[in-house]
C-alpha cells in the first residue's frame, strides 16, 4: 500500500478480501463513504435524508453492492443547488488521496445529479488492489460515483438518525425501512424497463420481505400520486384508495411481464452469493408479494 495512504482508508480496507471481493466495487464503496462523510461535514443532513440501495447496504445490512447515492430533501426547495457542496467534496476526497473532479447538473430539474470521477487505476493503487487485478482495467477507465437529490419529494415519509462508523463515527438522517420499502415498491411498479428490468429492485424486494419489513402504504400512495411513468403510459389512473390487496395485485401484474433471466443478469455482479438468485421464478415472486406486511403511518418521530 502506498506510504501516504490515509489511516482511515487502511482501516476501511480490512472488511474486504480481494480474492472474493471485486476491487472496483470495494473502491467505489470506499469513495461513496467518503462522499457521504463530506456531505455530513458540510451540513448537508440538516436539509436531507439518505435513501436508496446504498443506504440499505451501508445502514441496514443489505448484502449487495450499490452504484449510486440517493438523497431526498426534508422539504421541497426549488432553489436548492447541489453544486454548493462541490468544494467540500473535492477537498475531502483529496485529503484521502483521491484525485477526482466533481460535476453537478440538473438545477432546473426536480432531481439534481452530481458525479465524482477519477482514474480507476490510480484510485485502485490507493487501496492496494493486487497488480494482477489492476492490469485488467484500461488505463483511461474512470471510477464514477453518482449522487442525486430529490428537491421536490412526495410527502409522508419517515426518517430516523443513524450512526455510521466509516471513515469516522457520525450521525446522519435516513428514511426508515418502511418508507424505504415504499420507495422500492414504487420503483417496481413505475420504473420503465425497456429491454432490461432492474434486477436489483427485485433482489431488494426479497430482502425486505425476508426481514418482515412493513411497507408504508401511505407513503407509497403519495409517491404513486406524484408520478408513475408506467401507469401514465398505459393510460391508467392511480386507484382512489390504495389498499393492500390493490398493491399486491399491481405487483403481480408487473411480475407477469418480468424477464426473470435478464433481471438475474442485472443484479448478479452486485452479489457475492449467486445461489440467492437460484429460486427466482414467477411463482417465487408471486409468493413473495403475497407475504408483504403493510401499514399506514402514524404520528411518529421524524415523520415528514
Amino acid at each position: 500500500m502506498p506510504e501516504n495512504t490515509h489511516p482511515h482508508i487502511r482501516a476501511m480496507l480490512e472488511r474486504y478480501d480481494f480474492i472474493t471481493d471485486d476491487p472496483y466495487e470495494a473502491l467505489r464503496e470506499i469513495m461513496q463513504e467518503i462522499v457521504l462523510y463530506a456531505l455530513y461535514d458540510a451540513g448537508f443532513f440538516y436539509r436531507a435524508v439518505f435513501y436508496g440501495g446504498t443506504a440499505l447496504r451501508m445502514l441496514y445490512g443489505l448484502p449487495r453492492f450499490s452504484e449510486d447515492l440517493d438523497f431526498s430533501l426534508l422539504e421541497a426547495d426549488e432553489n436548492f443547488d447541489l453544486a454548493v457542496y462541490n468544494e467540500a467534496l473535492s477537498r475531502r476526497l483529496m485529503e484521502y488521496g483521491f484525485d477526482v473532479r466533481i460535476e453537478t447538473k440538473g438545477k432546473e430539474r426536480a432531481v439534481q445529479s452530481g458525479f465524482v470521477k477519477g482514474n480507476t487505476l490510480k484510485c485502485l493503487l490507493m487501496i492496494e488492489a493486487p497488480e494482477s487485478l489492476i492490469r485488467q482495467y484500461h488505463p483511461d477507465k474512470l471510477v464514477r460515483i453518482k449522487f442525486e437529490v430529490d428537491t421536490r419529494p412526495p410527502p409522508g415519509f419517515d426518517w430516523e438518525e443513524k450512526l455510521y462508523r466509516r471513515p469516522v463515527p457520525y450521525m446522519l438522517k435516513s428514511m426508515t425501512l418502511p418508507s424505504l420499502f415504499a420507495r422500492k415498491v414504487h420503483a417496481l411498479l413505475c420504473r420503465g424497463w425497456q429491454d432490461c428490468p432492474k434486477g436489483r429492485d427485485w433482489y431488494d424486494l426479497v430482502w425486505y420481505v425476508s426481514r418482515e419489513t412493513p411497507l408504508d402504504l401511505h407513503h407509497l400512495e403519495q409517491r404513486l400520486r406524484q408520478s408513475c411513468s408506467v401507469l401514465e403510459k398505459q393510460g391508467l389512473a392511480i386507484p382512489e384508495h390504495m389498499d393492500p390487496e390493490t398493491v399486491v395485485q399491481m405487483l403481480k401484474n408487473r411480475i407477469e411481464t418480468l424477464d426473470i433471466e435478464r433481471a438475474k443478469e442485472d443484479v448478479s455482479r452486485f452479489v457475492a452469493e449467486k445461489n440467492e438468485l437460484k429460486p427466482w421464478s414467477r411463482p417465487f415472486f408471486q409468493a413473495i408479494v403475497e407475504n408483504i406486511v403493510m401499514t399506514g403511518t402514524g404520528d411518529r418521530m421524524g415523520a415528514v
